[in-house]
């Protein structure tokens, strides 16, 4: 999903009050859907780009640009530790498999 988080009508720049607002909203939603059917990662993902879309928006205060670049960062390890980690082969699958590990 390439592309600014929320698009204004006719190619306008997103003013900063509607990006925070949605990204209240959506913060909204993941707090109550968290509580009901665990955390989302998309959810978690689109509310970062937000907030990061805020800490680059040049008519926002510098003290809100600055929470909304910290906020972003955390939101971004939220994302971070919910991605699904590559298992790592055990010594009987390797020899079976005949897949070798790096050596260092």
């Amino acid at each position: 999903m390439a592309g600014p988080a929320v698009t204004a009508p006719a190619g306008a720049p997103p003013q900063p009050e509607l990006l925070v607002s949605a990204a209240l909203h959506l913060m909204s939603h993941y707090s109550a859907n968290a509580a009901q059917a665990g955390p989302c990662l998309k959810l978690a993902s689109v509310i970062e780009r937000h907030l990061k879309a805020l800490a680059s928006h040049g008519d926002l205060n510098p003290v809100l640009r600055a929470t909304c670049q910290q906020l972003s960062e955390q939101w971004a390890a939220v994302v971070d530790q919910a991605l699904p980690r590559p298992s790592r082969p055990t010594l009987f699958k390797r020899f079976v498999g005949g897949t070798r590990q790096p050596t260092r």
